[in-house]
Order: C-alpha cells, then structure tokens, then sequence
C-alpha cells in the first residue's frame, strides 16, 4: 500500500479477481502494511486505513499472512493494532475460532485440516527488535512450527516471505530451505516478497512457487506488475483417508496504475485480457503487459 494509492477507491482494487477468489474454498494473501491507524502512510513504513481490510475480505481473502518484513513498520504498538483489527474481522470469512494467533494457523475446509506456517526473513524493524509474535526465519523456530503442523493437519503449506528483490529467479538460500522444508514435512510451498515472479520447481514431488511478486501496488520498476495466483487442489479420500495434492495451478496476473486501465489502481487476470486492448485507457500499457509476460515467462520457464 504506497502512498499514491490512498488518494484511490481501494474497494476497486481486487475486483476483477473476485472470481478467482471467490471460486476458492480457502484464498489466501500476503498482507504487506500495518493497520496502525492515522497517519496513514506508504513507502518506508506503512500504514493502511482499516477499510482495507473489509476491501479485501469482500474481494473473497480468507486469510492474511502478516509475517512479513514491514510488520513492526509502526513499531508494535501498530502491530498490535494490527492484530486487533483482523480479530474484529474474524468472522467474516472463516469461523472465529479457526483464526487462531499462533503458528502454525489450523483451517478445516470441507473435512480437510490445511496447516499454514508463515514466517520472515526479518523485519525492517531489524534485527534487534525481535518482537515474540513474529514468525522468523529460524529453523529450530520453524521445525517446531512444522512438527505441530504435521500433528494437527492433513496438508502443511509453507508460506515464507524469502529471496533477492526484483530477481526472477530464486537464489541458493531460498534453495536449501525449500529442500529442508520438505525433509520437515511440507506439502507446498508459496514464497513471497521478492516483488517479482521467480522460477517454480517441484522438489521430491512439492510443489515449491518461489515468489508470486506482487498483487497490489505502486511499483512500476521492470516486472514488479506482474505477478501469480497460485491455486492448489487437496484432496482426501472418504474411506480410505489417502491424501492428494494437485497443482499449482498458475494464473499470471496485471496491476494496472491509474489512467492505463481505468481511473484508478485494478489487478487483473492477464488471460481474461486476451484481446483486448481496445479496452484499455492507455494500449501502450496492454503493450507492456504483454511484452512482461513474455520477458518473464522465458526466464522463469512458467507457462
């Protein structure tokens, strides 16, 4: 949430993700600001109006992950504030008691138990505020997380907020923890923060989506526009209790800023465009979507 995107009608910014979102049995997004209340500021240190969390929710978002490296942006006393707001929201989405404030979070959806371990390189806070409610990016913090994670669920998703910043593909830090959070147990693993799409693999049969890039922001450096939406299927087998894990399923994704789409900020589903660059405000701006989907797909190999 930059600062520019506050003088915009944020309920517009996710709408034509709806579907997507909607269509989901659980959506989950990476929530990169504080609700610290006013003043409500960008870039460094963020702080968003609290109406966008009900944007966000109406959009169809089940889940915000908040380990992140801007989360202590206000200190704690933001964090805090933070943490408030989601619990006054609790039941909008998920039943309350499955919003849970540690980590790993457990949701039962339609009979399957999904464990989600989220957790930061750092804060921009640094290092010596290590404040408790922060998940880290500590392995002997993280091997406890997934322990429970494999006690409790059926399906453990990691969700680490990793990697170099605007490199499309991921470097050998994110490696070797991909490669050891599969030896811990998991199922999948969805990375974030780089602000651009990385490389995806699969490691002894996980699924690992190095970095998603960005949905939602002011970023118009090269390839910060494009992003993922990263659809996973899990199955479990009535009777026999077998387990499945199909995907991902990658949908590439376009922020468009004010006056190339519509009036303001739109994240769109960059399939649903094909052919349509008439309906855009400024074709150029189609121009670039495509020529970053091509950049960016012959360097990261995702179709």
């Amino acid at each position: 949430m930059h600062a520019r995107q506050l003088q915009y009608d944020h309920s517009s910014f996710l709408e034509d993700l709806k579907p997507l979102l909607s269509d989901a049995d659980l959506a989950i997004a990476n929530a990169e600001f504080t609700l610290a209340g006013p003043p409500y500021t960008g870039y460094p240190a963020f702080s968003a109006p609290d109406g966008y969390l009900s944007s966000i929710l109406d959009a169809g978002v089940d889940v915000l992950l908040t380990a992140n490296n801007h989360i202590l942006d206000k200190g704690t006393k933001g964090l805090e504030r933070t943490l408030k707001q989601y619990d006054r929201f609790a039941g909008s989405g998920l039943d309350e008691s499955q919003y849970l404030q540690n980590n790993p979070l457990i949701v039962s959806v339609k009979g399957i138990r999904v464990a989600l371990v989220n957790f930061t390189y750092g804060t921009n806070a640094g290092a010596s505020s290590e404040y408790p409610k922060v998940s880290r990016m500590k392995r002997e913090e993280i091997a406890r997380q997934m322990k429970r994670a494999r006690e409790c669920a059926d399906f453990v998703v990691v969700l680490p907020h990793w990697g170099e910043e605007y490199v499309l593909k991921h470097s050998a830090s994110q490696q070797a923890w991909a490669e050891w959070l599969v030896e811990q147990g998991a199922d999948a693993i969805i990375g974030a923060h780089p602000h651009v799409v990385q490389d995806t693999t699969h490691i002894k049969g996980v699924p690992v989506v190095y970095s998603l890039g960005n949905a939602v922001s002011n970023m118009s450096a090269p390839n910060t526009r494009l992003e993922l939406a990263a659809v996973l299927h899990l199955v479990k087998f009535r009777g026999s209790g077998e387990k499945a894990l199909l995907g991902p399923e990658l949908h590439f994704l376009w922020c468009t800023l004010p006056g190339k789409k519509t009036d303001g900020y739109r994240t769109v589903v960059v399939e649903d465009q094909s052919g349509r660059r008439d309906d855009w405000l400024d074709k150029a701006d189609y121009d670039n979507m495509t020529e970053t989907l091509e950049r960016v797909r012959k360097v990261t190999g995702i179709e």
